[in-house]
């Protein structure tokens, strides 16, 4: 089953869809040896080459990805987003590093506020 460029990228931990999508369209991805265009689709096969500025990236199905849950109690003074363009602590500064993955927030708390996540 073909799934969009950006999804496969995303999930294999290089950034949020909406980063992916800025690479692809300054033409920084490539499909087996072809500059891929925001929308292009793939089919998952063990001789797909999907690079990044040159670099093979490792994808995998979404069948094959590890699930990860983690309970996180957010404490005031850190942000639920990514990055923060002013340098402010985020949630995920804290959380553990994964390799070819990327944590997902579950619910939202504002920067004065803690709770669980």
């Amino acid at each position: 089953m073909s799934e969009k460029l950006q999804k496969v990228l995303a999930r294999a931990g290089h950034g949020s869809r909406r980063e992916i999508e800025s690479i692809i369209e300054a033409g920084r991805v490539s499909v087996d040896g072809k500059i891929a265009k925001l929308g292009d689709r793939v089919e998952i096969t063990p001789g797909l080459k999907i690079r990044i500025d040159g670099h093979l990236i490792s994808v995998r199905e979404s069948a094959e990805q590890i699930c990860r849950v983690l309970a996180y109690y957010k404490p005031e003074g850190e942000l639920c987003t990514r990055n923060d363009p002013e340098g402010r602590p985020t949630v995920f500064d804290r959380l553990p590093k994964l390799r070819g993955a990327r944590w997902i927030a579950v619910g939202r708390l504002d920067v004065n506020t803690c709770g669980l996540l």
